[in-house]
């Protein structure tokens, strides 16, 4: 059986060979026109002159654009139209494009673009949280809140009260291959559309209205990518509308590529966030009431931020039952990039805040934080006479919990009580080096929270050799998704991996796609392709049955074979016999995920199929002297569900894990007074390195086959183990803490900066 063998990801030996093939790779037609935005050089205002001549004569350059120029929809909003290709005359942040250069080289546009001699009318930024709030600056009329029971009440009657606010960064998602787009024309005005896309379907549909064209007039083709992270949900539009455009004006074909700093510059990052929280507790640590103040910065445009911030609200208590709580959420819009889509979609920041409430709570009343967590977790198991019903804030019941095993396996594997001793006893004897040690927990909804999106298609051939090709809906961005998916058909048909090849993902073979998000692409392209590959089977086999007189059920296909009673023959060898007999061989598979309702202004409902869980343990040291820190180590216990192929899942896990802790540590998104981003390049924002993974790195996988019917009863493993990162900042923070009395009360990210301001303060408390 394929399914649940670790196998490697089926691009490997193309990846570490240099021979898979990204957009950029594409061999190009000859007459190939390449594109380059000019962008603004302030955050905000209008252009009272745009003097274009410069690049018109600029070498190379064959046609310049601006949105007057435009053929039809100036817009490559994923949502409601506030997103311009090109300034309307308006200027909402630095780096929004204005205008687009095409030209015979990528070199020649790039060059062109710096030499337009624009001139702007400009108006104060509003470039902070604290400035959109003074100003009243919201995507939503006012906040959107949230309750469960009575906070306020439970607050002040709490034997304990904490109030404190938090911030945290955004995050730059660091693809390895920037956003890309080639377009050709092709007959009829119609255009095959290659992009570096997790959404083709929404490319597919940006493009068609951008050219006056119906959808079917577009084929948007997407093999590979090297990386998405969220980041190329909705990116991807501007590049791939902007070169459509060029090539029907010009019936060339048309590329796009960003490089580096123009692909930090222009594009969106992770909100940021501000989070306030006044908890009530009891002596135990167990909360009482707590009410959470979410700000998010969403930057210039609408794009997704408004389910961003509802997963965030949905994520507030994350393994946690909390029968008193409001959650307020503000929508900021400010004259930044565009706040997007990245791994965890608003639940990392929703998560963290509730961590940070509990490791405050311990640290206020001096117990191991590992304590105040269990004394709050969920209860284990549905259905018990439970003393509190085990339902979320917004009113969905937890049936599937296993924190509370997950959690005892993890600890006693670890070692944890004797690390932890082990960690006081080097604080008391070394004065500049301090450790950390701290456990946090994951419980992580699946599934989008616009309930239309969770469906998936998929197209199936079995040709009469026995092989098979195979389409769906989702993207491979490297997480290994066409391999799983090409093991759910093996292992439907009975037959080697050899034996299946998965084609790039294509809107003329599946339509409608959904964006390969929300930690969903093999729960759902997964079903898919089963249905189809059943439907397959079940003509074969209702074939075959009657050709060797048995019924259809006694037909089984396993190991290469199809065993029809007593005959015996080889998968080929069925699938030629079907074939000469007219018995058709290919099918579209259809799934949708079945029992979600979601009321998101009320904040109630099942938003979510499943939850995925998971656990880590990170210990830290710091210098007290510089605040320069290292990971030691991390030992993880990760809920995969039945796992479709373990070695993926658990390179996800550390991929993820080492990503999330980046996203709190060492990343900084810096914007000086203009509106300005400082840090636009490998030189200036730091990604975690090979050498910052921990030296000391346990994954594994905690055996929990999936309450739910998903795939094989997996679970999603994209985004889950993200923040499992959380575990390295309150292990920061619990190093800092051996510094002094005082609450550490550290920010995110944790950079050398941020730990030894907070080493100074509990110093000087």
């Amino acid at each position: 059986m394929s399914v649940s063998n670790p196998l490697p990801h089926d691009s490997a030996e193309l990846h570490v060979t240099g021979q898979a093939q990204y957009v950029d790779d594409i061999p190009t037609p000859s007459g190939t026109l390449h594109l380059a935005f000019g962008v603004s050089t302030i955050a905000r205002g209008e252009i009272t002159n745009m003097d274009l001549q410069p690049v018109r004569d600029a070498a190379g350059v064959v046609m310049v654009l601006t949105a007057e120029d435009l053929p039809f929809e100036n817009d490559v909003s994923p949502s409601i139209h506030d997103e311009p290709l090109l300034s309307d005359g308006n200027v909402h942040y630095m780096g929004q494009p204005l205008f687009v250069v095409v030209a015979d080289s990528h070199e020649a546009a790039r060059k062109a673009a710096r030499l337009g001699e624009i001139s702007y009318s400009e108006t104060r930024p509003l470039l902070t949280i604290d400035d959109a709030m003074a100003a009243g600056s919201h995507f939503e009329d006012g906040p959107r809140i949230w309750n469960k029971g009575n906070a306020a009440a439970a607050i002040e009657n709490a034997p304990h009260r904490l109030v404190e606010i938090f911030e945290m960064g955004g995050q730059e998602h660091f693809y390895l291959e920037g956003q890309a787009a080639l377009v050709q024309p092709q007959d009829n005005g119609d255009m095959l559309v290659r992009s570096s896309t997790q959404h083709p379907t929404e490319i597919q549909h940006k493009v068609a209205d951008a050219i006056g064209q119906s959808m079917h007039a577009v084929r948007v083709e997407t093999r590979r990518m090297g990386g998405g992270f969220g980041g190329k949900e909705s990116q991807g539009n501007a590049l791939a509308v902007a070169c459509a455009i060029a090539a029907s004006i010009t019936g060339r074909a048309c590329k796009m590529r960003y490089d580096r700093d123009d692909d930090m510059v222009i594009t969106g990052k992770r909100h940021d966030f501000r989070i306030k929280y006044d908890v009530g507790f009891d002596d135990q640590g167990r909360i009482l009431g707590i009410d959470f103040l979410q700000l998010a910065r969403c930057g210039w445009a609408q794009d997704l931020s408004l389910p961003v911030a509802d997963r965030a609200m949905l994520h507030s208590d994350n393994a946690y039952l909390i029968e008193n709580i409001r959650i307020e959420s503000h929508r900021l819009k400010t004259n930044t990039q565009s706040a997007t889509a990245f791994r965890g979609f608003g639940g990392p920041q929703g998560m963290l805040g509730v961590e940070r409430v509990m490791d405050h709570i311990a640290h206020h009343l001096g117990k191991d934080p590992l304590d105040v967590r269990l004394v709050n977790y969920y209860a284990e198991q549905s259905g018990q006479a439970f003393e509190k019903t085990n339902e979320t804030p917004y009113g969905q019941e937890v049936t599937d919990f296993v924190l509370n095993d997950l959690t005892e396996r993890l600890i006693k594997e670890c070692d944890y009580e004797a690390r932890r001793n082990a960690v006081r006893e080097w604080n008391a004897a070394n004065a500049v080096l301090k450790k950390g040690i701290a456990f946090t927990p994951v419980k992580f909804g699946i599934s989008f929270t616009l309930t239309h999106l969770n469906q998936a298609g998929a197209l199936v051939h079995v040709y009469q050799d026995g092989s098979i090709r195979m389409n769906h809906g989702g993207t491979e961005m490297g997480q290994g998704l066409n391999q799983k998916v090409a093991q759910v058909a093996a292992s439907r048909f009975g037959v080697t991996m050899s034996a299946v090849r998965i084609t790039a993902t294509d809107t003329d073979k599946v339509p409608n796609t959904s964006a390969t998000a929300a930690s969903s692409g093999s729960d759902l392209n997964g079903m898919a392709v089963r249905n189809a590959c059943d439907l397959i089977k079940a003509r074969m086999a209702d074939f075959i049955g009657g050709y060797h007189q048995c019924r259809p059920e006694d037909v089984t296909f396993a190991g290469g074979l199809l065993h029809a009673g007593d005959n015996v023959m080889t998968f080929a060898q069925a699938a030629k016999l079907c074939y000469e007999n007219r018995i058709s061989l290919s099918a579209t598979g259809f799934y949708k995920t079945p029992n979600l309702e979601w009321d998101r202004i009320q904040g109630r409902g099942r938003p979510f199929y499943y939850f995925a869980y998971g656990a880590a343990v990170t210990e830290v040291v710091i210098d007290t002297l510089t605040g320069e820190n290292r990971i030691l180590r991390a030992d993880i216990l990760h809920d995969a569900g039945s796992s479709l192929n373990p070695a993926l899942d658990i390179g996800q896990v550390e991929g993820a894990y080492v990503q999330g802790a980046g996203w709190l540590t060492t990343e900084e998104l810096v914007w000086d007074d203009a509106g300005r981003l400082q840090t636009h390049a490998p030189s200036t924002y730091k990604i975690p390195a090979c050498s910052d993974r921990p030296d000391i790195f346990n994954v594994a996988l905690y055996e929990n086959s999936n309450a739910e019917e998903t795939i094989y009863r997996s679970k999603a493993v994209g985004e889950p183990p993200f923040m499992l990162g959380i575990s390295a900042f309150m292990a920061l923070s619990d190093a800092i803490a051996a510094c002094g009395q005082t609450y550490p009360n550290l920010q995110a990210p944790a950079t050398p900066e941020s730990v030894l301001k907070a080493v100074q303060r509990v110093h000087n408390a």
